[in-house]
């Protein structure tokens, strides 16, 4: 059924108080249940085998992938399910949206794990404690939550932002709850049949899975004589080197380096396609030219003019040239480069994310405070004294923890919260317009501004960004997850509770998750940061903050001068390319942000999302017309089909990757 809402001439012209009435009338649903132990340990178990998924996603792409409605048609179909079998009940649409909160509270905890804590190890040769990390975590996230609060009621209650995100996920839970509608079982038939192919492919490729069953289980290596277990294998170009080596053939090279050395590589990863189908054809096509332009291109002319070489590690090792090498060495100067710049004009160019935000908090009369008990929310609402005893406590404690962890001095830490603070608001709003919380590109204005004043110290750049980043993400994504509650009538009271439950998943799924995957013990019991960048694992948005972080300590001296030009000319490339997108109003093919993103990926991770994007783009095509199966296939069923691929292809594979660890 349709989800009543109030016109634009109320927005306009009700008070606050008129709007909380007229919602408490006609939308607040005060008897359904919401965070019950259903929904609570749903959402608990479910956000956390989602968070792992999206672990293991971020690590291999920088993409972050929304859980939430996956969440929603997981939660929906189990229950579903249970009731049918006698073994449970089915839950309100209420309890499914709170599920849907706790899942993406979990989500959102694997981005520090991605990004910045991976760059400060990098930065400073030093491995993070597990416990370090994990209360760290969870301090800024439950500050972004407390900051979230004070501006849900001016943002959603009186100003009814639209959060098309949020709104996307209220208009999909009406719709599956609604009488008589199959569409919710459809796509979670479609998201577990999908799932279910993916993990069985996955488990063909796995190694360590096939180890453990063809000679743990079965002997196989006794009975036959194996030297190794049988498997798939995830590179089907190795078939072509092992044939090519011992025949003498053919090994394809560009300006005389040989392709593998470039990273240029033929392999099939279903939990890429999956990601290629969510990103769109646009960001997977500027990704492909910029894999085209970096590896088959710039690369092999770098190498032979020897401004990328083969260098010493600290441990007096010999590292070869590869493609890890080959961004490091050069290529991640102008990606980052197009990278941020392109964001910078994006951002700049909606100056209504800037406007707006003030306006809203200091820019109109304030409304006369109502009559003293005649606040028909109080009682269901996150009283504001929370927030307000709250922030100054846990700010203190991140600011501490901040000083103690990583060496940032104090003042610069206590800078870092009040930016933080205006920056959570600038990007709550970009999250109310466009979805797009902004929040990588804002948190550098905290990193160069805190970085130019301290210089000596990386983790003063890395960290109080990495603060601004955390604290506004949870903040502006906690009111994203609250605008379908909203929508159904829910406790937002409950939603913060559930989003707190949620970051305790979270922080206990993926943190030690973080460390069996790309940090594995050694037999002396010792870990080796050598182990966590890899081809399959290149934490390409680490690498951002950490280019980032090494221009502001160090500048620009010691780079080539071809480095040099070359950041010069993709600064120039993303301005344009940004530009020519805002005047054709999106329509312009490219994005800057997506090329450079394909510089610092994998080249056989591009191609299968490319493969992935342009499959479902295509079918689209084919299938416009609403009503037809194929459009119900490949367009209503695109997320589900997408979430399927990527879940049963990442929980195998991290499966797998675990038990490499315990069997080493």
């Amino acid at each position: 059924m349709a989800i009543q809402q109030l016109n634009e001439e109320q927005i306009r012209t009700w008070t606050r108080t008129q709007k909380d009435e007229w919602w408490f009338k006609n939308i607040y649903r005060g008897d359904t249940p919401q965070l019950t132990w259903s929904s609570g340990l749903s959402g608990f178990f479910l956000g956390g085998i989602l968070s792992a998924t999206a672990l293991y996603i971020g690590a291999k792409t920088g993409v972050t992938i929304g859980v939430g409605l996956t969440s929603v048609i997981m939660a929906f179909a189990l229950f579903k399910l249970l009731a049918k079998v006698g073994v449970g009940r089915d839950i309100s649409i209420l309890e499914n949206n709170c599920t849907q909160s706790i899942a993406s509270a979990a989500g959102y905890m694997i981005m520090p794990l991605i990004g910045i804590m991976p760059a400060y190890m990098l930065v400073s040769n030093s491995i993070i404690p597990w416990w370090q990390m994990m209360a760290w975590n969870c301090v800024m996230s439950v500050l972004g939550v407390l900051f979230a609060f004070p501006l849900k009621r001016r943002f959603i209650n009186e100003d009814q932002m639209p959060f098309p995100e949020g709104r996307a996920s209220g208009v999909v839970l009406d719709t599956l709850y609604e009488k008589g509608s199959d569409k919710g079982m459809i796509q979670a038939k479609v998201l577990a049949i999908t799932a279910a192919g993916a993990a069985t492919f996955q488990f063909l490729m796995s190694d360590g899975l096939q180890r453990l069953l063809q000679f743990k289980l079965f002997s196989f290596d006794k009975w036959f004589g194996w030297a190794s277990p049988w498997h798939l294998r995830e590179r089907l170009d190795d078939y072509y080197y092992v044939w090519a080596t011992k025949a003498g053939a053919w090994i394809p090279k560009i300006g005389g380096i040989d392709i593998r050395t470039l990273g240029l590589r033929g392999a099939i990863d279903a939990a890429m396609i999956g990601v290629g189908g969510l990103m769109g054809i646009r960001m997977a096509s500027s990704m492909i030219i910029g894999t085209i332009v970096n590896f088959v291109i710039l690369a092999p002319w770098m190498i032979n003019r020897g401004d990328i070489a083969p260098r010493l590690s600290t441990a007096g090792k010999t590292i070869a040239i590869g493609r890890g090498e080959i961004v490091t060495q050069w290529s991640i100067w102008w990606s980052v480069t197009m990278m941020v710049v392109g964001s910078l004009v994006a951002l700049g160019a909606k100056p209504e994310i800037f406007t707006t935000a003030w306006q809203r908090i200091f820019g109109r009369k304030a409304a006369a405070p109502a009559p003293a008990g005649s606040d028909v929310l109080r009682d269901i609402e996150l009283p504001l004294w929370v927030s307000f005893v709250g922030i100054p406590i846990l700010s203190a404690v991140g600011v501490w923890l901040t000083h103690w962890f990583f060496g940032v001095p104090w003042l610069l830490a206590l800078a870092a919260v009040p930016m933080t603070f205006v920056l959570t608001i600038i990007c709550t709003n970009s999250m109310a317009l466009t979805s797009w919380t902004s929040t990588s590109v804002m948190a550098k204005i905290t990193q160069f501004t805190l970085g130019a004043i301290d210089r000596t110290n990386p983790a003063t750049n890395l960290m109080c960004g990495g603060m601004t980043s955390e604290v506004a993400l949870n903040g502006a994504n906690m009111l994203s997850d609250i605008k379908p509650g909203y929508m159904l009538g829910a406790k937002p009271r409950q939603q913060a509770i559930g989003h707190c439950i949620g970051i305790v998943a979270g922080a206990l799924v993926s943190t030690p998750l973080f460390f069996v995957l790309f940090l594995p013990a050694r037999a002396d019991g010792t870990r080796s940061l050598e182990t966590m960048l890899s081809d399959k694992f290149p934490f390409p948005k680490a690498l951002e903050w950490k280019g980032v972080s090494d221009l502001v300590a160090t500048g620009l001296k010691g780079l080539p001068t071809s480095a040099l030009v070359a950041m010069a000319i993709g600064a120039v490339l993303a301005v344009v390319i940004e530009v020519l997108r805002i005047r054709t109003r999106g329509r312009f093919p490219l994005s800057s942000v997506g090329i450079g993103l394909g510089v610092v990926l994998p080249p056989d991770a591009c191609f299968m999302m490319f493969l992935g994007a342009f499959v479902f783009w295509w079918m689209g095509r084919r299938h416009p017309t609403p009503g037809t199966k194929g459009h119900s296939l490949w367009v209503e069923c695109c997320e589900p089909i997408c979430a399927g691929l990527m879940s049963g292809a990442a929980l195998v594979g991290m499966a797998n990757a675990i038990v490499n660890a315990l069997l080493n």
